[in-house]
């Protein structure tokens, strides 16, 4: 019986065998070896990282900091108006003795710029704008004011029957600069702020008004600058978080022009009702 052929074919079989395994065995070393192969860069390593934008890296959450700054300016505010410091020389009577809570302010900041102070931060800059501004003094029923021949604030007593009201009203165009400062809260998508600055203003209309009955409601309207200043400027706080937002002013220069009024320091408080 011839069996040289059948064992030469089991021996290239085995030999096939050896070779498929030898191969499959060492391909995957072979390959990590090609792809975790590590190529030294010929540059300074301290300009390559220079060019990194970390805030690309770290984005939500992870850092401080945004790209931009925004303050807190823009919206509608309401108030309350309070006549401080008061100085009646010369008077008989505190006839501007307003109403607190039915002396009222309010507020349209219609424009917004921000500025941020910082290069890598965004949580302290400047913020301005314009605004309007609607002021009333609610006064004692009784009374309205007037200017004499010396554009001098009098006090007028009114007559008329029951359910009269007395106010003076102005209106004021408003431009603030206001630092702000805030503080990042629950992965930095809400924030603390406090807000201090000046707030320069511009009258642009002012009157008083009387409402009371006779044979039926009647409305007497005067207009007059009523020897208030044309301009003022006024300390500005502000402060809030999320929804909860406050604001308070106080005026540098008194109600009335030197020597033609009582000495009183408008100071207004209130909160911000929507913002835009």
């Amino acid at each position: 019986m011839n069996i040289e052929k059948p064992l030469k074919t089991i021996l290239s079989g085995l030999r096939l065998s050896l070779c498929l395994i030898f191969f499959i065995a060492f391909l995957p070393v072979s390959y990590a070896q090609e792809t975790d192969t590590i190529v030294p860069v010929q540059k300074d390593p301290e300009k390559i990282l220079k060019k990194i934008d970390i805030t690309k890296i770290t984005r939500n959450g992870l850092t401080p900091w945004k790209t931009k700054f925004s303050g807190h300016y823009a919206g509608i505010d309401f108030g309350f108006n309070m006549l401080l410091n008061s100085d009646y020389l010369d008077y008989d009577s505190e006839f501007l003795d307003n109403d607190i809570f039915r002396s009222n302010s309010a507020y349209f900041n219609v424009v917004q710029q921000s500025i941020g102070l910082q290069k890598n931060k965004n949580i302290f800059g400047l913020v301005t704008g314009l605004g309007l501004h609607l002021q009333s003094y609610r006064l004692d029923d009784n009374t309205t004011i007037y200017l004499d021949e010396n554009n001098v604030v009098q006090p007028q007593k009114l007559y008329f029957d029951n359910n009269q009201k007395s106010k003076l009203a102005m209106v004021w165009l408003n431009v603030p600069l206001l630092a702000e400062w805030q503080i990042p809260v629950n992965h930095y998508d809400n924030r603390i702020y406090f807000s201090a600055g000046l707030l320069g203003s511009m009258r642009i209309g002012s009157h008083t008004k009387i409402k009371y009955k006779a044979e039926q409601r009647e409305k007497l309207k005067v207009e007059d600058h009523f020897s208030l200043h044309r301009f003022k400027y006024s300390i500005m706080v502000r402060g809030g978080y999320r929804w909860f937002n406050v604001f308070a002013s106080y005026d540098l220069v008194p109600m009335f022009k030197e020597n033609k009024g009582p000495e009183l320091i408008p100071f207004t408080f209130g909160v911000t009702l929507m913002r835009f």
